[in-house]
């Protein structure tokens, strides 16, 4: 099994991006929500583009944004990526992905197998799912809670659309989430956090060690 690729989402300071950087990370989320403790200004967002200077991906994550938002966030930060975080359809996801001629991935609420099932709606309209676990009701964040799903609900999944994993994975947890769906893509976010907002460098060192060392 090839190794899976690693975004660490959430990043909103030098250090964070650094550290990010320093351990080999594939992609870098930025956050534009302003109910999130990650959310990120255009100008952080530029800032922090700018030391990224291409070493990796930079995705910016989007709750129902409207076109401005998001081309605000493009243009500052040089988005290699747009995640879709909100309940945007299979034709928002392709009208911003023609509008902006950039990839276009959509988490998903999992909680059951039907959950899992709605990927092959965004087959063609979006360029990747990334199966999330679903936000409790009443949750003012639809990621980043720290919360994993049964990811026994993706055995047997046939993709017709690449995917990733997110959802509470965190160095303790990770080996065995590869091990137990193949995720091709993994997604942190709060499990290399020491407090909400603020990344830790020994736990993303620790998450892209165990990512890696898994055997070939």
């Amino acid at each position: 099994m090839a190794i899976p690729e690693i975004k660490i989402c959430g990043v909103n300071t030098p250090a964070a991006l650094d550290a990010a950087v320093r351990h080999r990370t594939d992609y870098l989320g930025f956050v534009f929500f302003a109910k999130s403790p990650r959310n990120v200004s255009p100008a952080d967002a530029a800032a922090l583009s700018a030391r990224l200077a291409g070493r990796a991906k930079a995705v910016g994550l989007f709750v129902d944004a409207d076109d401005a938002v998001i081309a605000e966030a493009v243009a500052a930060a040089k988005l290699d990526v747009l995640q879709l975080h909100g309940k945007e359809t299979p034709e928002r996801a392709a009208a911003l992905r023609a509008r902006f001629g950039l990839p276009v991935w959509k988490a998903l609420s999992v909680a059951s197998r039907e959950d899992v099932a709605r990927a092959a709606i965004y087959a063609g309209a979006a360029d990747l799912v990334l199966f999330d676990a679903k936000a409790p009701k009443g949750a003012n964040l639809p990621g980043g809670l720290g919360l994993t799903f049964d990811w026994s609900l993706l055995s047997g999944f046939r993709a017709l659309i690449a995917w990733g994993l997110a959802g509470g994975l965190a160095p303790e947890n990770v080996a065995e989430a590869i091990r137990e769906t193949g995720a091709p893509l993994v997604d942190v976010s709060s499990g290399v956090e020491s407090t909400p907002g603020v990344k830790d460098e020994a736990r993303i060192a620790a998450f892209a060690l165990a990512v890696r060392g898994l055997p070939g």
